[in-house]
């Protein structure tokens, strides 16, 4: 059977999960068309580096590549060519030899994709000349003062340009990873392997890198899982029944029907799940004022958000961060 060939390019100090992240994720497929006996081609999975053998990353773990780069055909031999970030990705820009053999594979493979500062890479080789690219939140600045001619939006986990594709740091490759095996074999196999690398399943492209996901499995049915995504990239924005069902193209009674019946709770439920994470998750990692919060997480106001918390988690906001913050600091703006 013929396989669809993907290399992940390593190099020393590169970080290791942004290699192996969406390497456990291709074997995963090779795992599921096995087990669904599919006659959809498999992966060909490999690691190429500077040279072939150890390659030691920036947190001291040595992955073992395959073979060098310079010895893949650039034009002939790549389906799916992956550029993992690391502190040692400015070496490997710099190198025009490298730069110049991406920009051959990228005329030639199916897709070229960067995780994290992978992106450097692509940038050198003129892939994401006017386009909009992203890459990890830290590196986003840095990408964007020495390529001007990028749009560096450091908000998505991913964002794909025809056949050019690049995402956040370090787990966000994963996310990258899922998102082209269901291009390839659609929503089942990507859910099954989400499941069993115990991820979050299937954080859309467009979710925010600080967005965290709700445990909720996507609905196999398209304008539903749509629907969801919406919900968990921006819970910020209008998502009333009315605006949800009209999105899905269905009437309100008919929506909330299909819903329920696909994610196991109604429409508005969800909703709510997906804002109390948000502002869970903001109220630990952010010093932002509650009402802040309420206004970037869709409740509105402060007082909502506290009614809702007390309901759901059984304490108000401010004792909620009290709690769960590692590290309590000064607070912006009103608290409640």
């Amino acid at each position: 059977m013929v396989s669809r060939t993907v290399h992940i390019l390593c190099y020393p100090e590169v970080q290791i999960l942004d290699a192996a992240g969406p390497h456990e994720v291709f074997a995963g497929a090779n795992r599921w068309l096995d087990a669904h006996h599919s006659p959809e081609p498999g992966y060909d999975i490999g690691l190429i580096a500077p040279e072939s053998g150890p390659v030691t990353s920036e947190s001291g773990l040595t992955l073992v590549a395959d073979s060098a780069w310079s010895d893949v055909d650039p034009e002939s031999d790549i389906d799916t060519l992956v550029i993992a970030g690391g502190n040692g990705v400015y070496a490997q820009r710099d190198d025009p030899g490298l730069v110049a053999w991406v920009a051959v594979a990228a005329q030639h493979a199916r897709r070229v994709a960067s995780v994290c500062s992978g992106a450097f890479v692509l940038a050198e080789a003129g892939l994401l000349d006017h386009t909009t690219a992203t890459t990890h939140w830290a590196r986003a600045r840095r990408l964007a003062d020495e390529y001007p001619q990028v749009s560096v939006d450091p908000d998505p986990l991913y964002i794909r340009h025809g056949n050019v594709w690049t995402s956040a740091g370090v787990t966000a490759g994963i996310d990258l990873a899922l998102a082209m095996v269901e291009d390839d074999l659609g929503p089942d196999a990507a859910q099954t392997i989400a499941r069993w690398l115990v991820m979050f399943l299937r954080r859309p492209g467009g979710q925010s890198q600080f967005a965290p996901a709700v445990w909720s499995e996507p609905s196999g049915h398209a304008p539903v899982r749509q629907i969801q995504d919406h919900i968990n990239a921006d819970p910020a924005t209008d998502l009333s029944i009315a605006t949800l069902a009209a999105r899905a193209g269905m009437s309100e009674r008919n929506f909330t029907r299909v819903f329920t019946r696909d994610v196991g709770e109604p429409p508005g439920r969800y909703v709510e799940r997906v804002r109390i994470e948000a502002a869970r998750r903001t109220l630990e990692q952010e010093s932002l004022g509650v009402d802040v919060v309420a206004a970037r997480c869709g409740f509105g106001t402060a007082e909502t958000m506290r009614r809702t918390f007390i309901r759901h988690l059984g304490v108000p906001p401010s004792s909620y961060r009290d709690r769960f913050t590692l590290s309590p600091t000064p607070h912006r703006g009103v608290n409640q």
